[in-house]
């Protein structure tokens, strides 16, 4: 199967067709973003925010089929490490003399457009609101993540559990995200 059909069967509820895409693509991207800062533990993050960014634009049919599947997760992986990159001059995950300009100015891998800025904005609140429907383990390791920017090993050491832990909690909150859109016909732009 195509990485479109097999995004197409995940959309629709099939958990283990992103299964086989991301057997298929994480060795590639993972690579990609090592590549780009040069330390593993901040890739491995970075690799986590990919996916998980991946899982919900799939599961928020905002996913579109034109292009390969593969520069689509390099994009979200460039583009995370690019606003990680902006967020702070300090940040102790990307520095200027780590990533070669060149690299991160590349036109294949070009940021959003003002619309799926404004789009993504949106998406976000409505996210957001429906955080108070997750129980409350799951609520926070998406709020440490996505809101507080922490890592999965800050995750881990804040909430007194270990790594895998706070990642299974994000596993969960996010299936159980997609489950509330699909439950409550939540109509999310994109």
């Amino acid at each position: 199967m195509t990485d479109h059909e097999l995004a197409k069967l995940y959309e629709e509820g099939n958990d283990s067709a992103f299964d086989i895409l991301l057997e298929r693509h994480k060795d590639y991207i993972y690579s990609y973003i090592l590549f780009l800062v040069k330390d593993s533990d901040v890739a491995n993050d970075f690799f986590q925010d990919t996916f998980s960014r991946a899982i919900m634009a799939i599961r928020t049919h905002r996913y579109q089929t034109n292009g390969k599947f593969s520069a689509w997760l390099t994009r979200i992986a460039h583009n995370l490490i690019i606003d990680k990159s902006r967020d702070s001059e300090s940040t102790r995950t990307v520095r200027e003399n780590l990533v070669k300009p060149k690299t991160l100015n590349s036109l294949s891998l070009s940021e959003a457009t003002h619309e799926d800025k404004i789009i993504d904005r949106q998406t976000r609140r409505e996210i957001r609101h429906m955080l108070d429907y997750l129980p409350e383990p799951q609520r926070e390791v998406i709020l440490l993540r996505f809101y507080d920017d922490l890592s999965f090993k800050e995750i881990a050491e804040q909430t007194g559990v270990s790594i895998n832990t706070a990642l299974g909690r994000m596993r969960y909150a996010l299936i159980n995200l997609r489950k509330l859109i699909g439950q409550n016909q939540f109509s999310l732009v994109g």
